[in-house]
């Protein structure tokens, strides 16, 4: 390791990635170091996944969340071929040239193996759906499956490992905005290294890392929404009119009671629904294979309630983290599922109420009480939602649709930041997930390269005209 770097990258998911591999194309002989504070993608194995343990062990760090890769590694590999949902980049630049850099970062991941096929939307399914006030959200969707994705962002690793410096286990401390220093640890050892640029990459598991790295050197931040709710399991029959034609199927429902968005997305059809370990605090997801072998007979989605604070409440993550918390908590250190027929009867669901359940849980989760941890007005909205969504996809409110809790998003405050160049810094960069601009691959991998190009240029254009 070098004492000096024209660039280094801090954060080892696909905004990252991107962003490394387009700077070696425009610039080869740029000297980059790569920091990522998980493992290696090959070391990446959680217990739970490979069936050595029933429930979460905390490994740190989790090899779900944290690692090169980064949380995408281990999603389904939904890759969303539009600037209708996943991030707010089209709030930034103008959505065409988001757009470009969408398509051109799915041209990468195709050379490195990920698969061509693209789900299409249909205007009868969403007409199906605004008949009942749901609202469908339209674009195209590529499916590139928890296994598959591994393998191509695997190969993608593989051909950086030979252009630039990675190191992982390697947790970053501070980033000096005056001297370009970047202090980290590894091995319990401190390391700084210097860098004419800087580009903080750091993913939905440094959210808050990446706050409080602001706040300390007085950056101005604006906080995002947050999202609390659950992971619903039903039998995948009952969804399959959607998935077979668009996979996903992903839709924003206005609740009556209290007129608050809630939204429904991350479809897995027969997939399994997994715990996740944000520092210490664990929360659901789901994945979903290609291979026909590890696929379940469940489908699985995320139904999430929306909040957007305002003053003087200025906490949204660590707000999210609390209610996951209580959960963990009642739950003995795990998360809570429940039958949909015992939540609204008001009564808890044991081992005995689960193991009649004509729906078998894909986690094991402990049996027991959402309405203990959860927040009246959001478990309010869900089911009043499941209902709404039965009316185009009949047996979602079944008694034994399983709900999975807690499920939470929780998105980076947003620094202010011109062209993702930070204010008061110069050539310090901030990117994806982990700075609150995209929620999504496609747009994390989107900026990337737009960061690249703009530390290369020294701005962000039209990608036909450098073609």
């Amino acid at each position: 390791m070098k004492t000096a770097y024209d660039v280094v990258i801090i954060g080892g998911g696909i905004g990252g990635l991107m962003c490394a591999y387009q700077l070696k194309r425009l610039k080869p002989s740029l000297d980059i170091l790569l920091l990522e504070k998980g493992q290696d993608i090959e070391k990446r194995t959680c217990p739970i996944v490979t069936k050595k343990t029933r429930t979460c062990l905390k490994c740190q760090p989790c090899a779900i969340m944290e690692g090169m890769a980064g949380a995408g590694a281990f999603s389904d590999g939904k890759y969303i071929i539009s600037t209708e949902y996943g991030g707010w980049l089209p709030d930034l630049f103008d959505s065409d040239l988001v757009y470009q850099y969408i398509l051109r970062a799915d041209e990468i991941l195709m050379s490195f193996g990920a698969d061509k096929e693209v789900y299409r939307p249909s205007a009868r399914l969403r007409y199906e759906c605004l008949k009942h006030d749901l609202h469908m959200q339209s674009a195209k969707v590529k499916h590139l499956g928890t296994d598959a994705n591994f393998k191509t962002m695997q190969k993608m690793i593989n051909d950086l490992k030979t252009k630039i410096e990675i190191l992982t286990l390697a947790r970053m401390q501070d980033v000096d905005i005056k001297t370009h220093e970047v202090t980290f640890t590894r091995a319990n050892e401190t390391y700084k290294v210097k860098a004419d640029a800087i580009v903080l990459a750091l993913g939905r598991a440094g959210a808050l890392d990446f706050k409080k790295w602001a706040e300390k050197n007085k950056l101005e931040l604006s906080n995002n929404q947050v999202d609390i709710g659950v992971r619903v399991e039903l039998p995948y029959e009952i969804w399959e009119p959607f998935s077979k034609e668009i996979y996903e199927p992903k839709i924003k429902y206005s609740t009556k009671q209290y007129h608050d968005v809630v939204r429904m997305f991350c479809f897995n059809e027969r997939g399994q629904v997994v715990s996740e370990n944000t520092n210490g605090v664990l929360t659901v997801n789901g994945h979903a294979y290609k291979d026909e072998n590890k696929k379940s007979q469940n489908s699985n989605f995320a139904l999430l309630s929306t909040t957007n604070f305002t003053s003087p409440f200025n906490e949204p993550i660590e707000y999210a983290k609390s209610v996951a918390s209580l959960a963990n908590q009642i739950s003995g250190g795990s998360v809570i599922v429940q039958r949909l027929g015992d939540l609204r009867n008001g009564r808890r669901t044991d081992e005995k109420r689960l193991k009649e359940s004509s729906v078998r849980p894909t986690l094991n989760a402990i049996a027991g009480d959402l309405s203990l941890c959860m927040p009246k007005r959001q478990l309010d909205n869900i089911i009043e939602t499941l209902d709404a969504l039965s009316l185009v996809a009949p047996g979602t409110n079944n008694y034994d649709t399983l709900l999975y809790g807690v499920e939470c998003k929780y998105y980076s405050a947003r620094p202010k930041a011109k062209e993702f160049e930070l204010d008061n810094t110069d050539n310090i960069y901030a990117l994806g997930d982990g700075a609150g601009f995209t929620r999504s691959l496609s747009q994390a991998a989107a900026s990337g390269l737009m960061v690249a190009e703009k530390i290369v240029y020294g701005e962000i254009a039209n990608l036909s005209d450098r073609r």
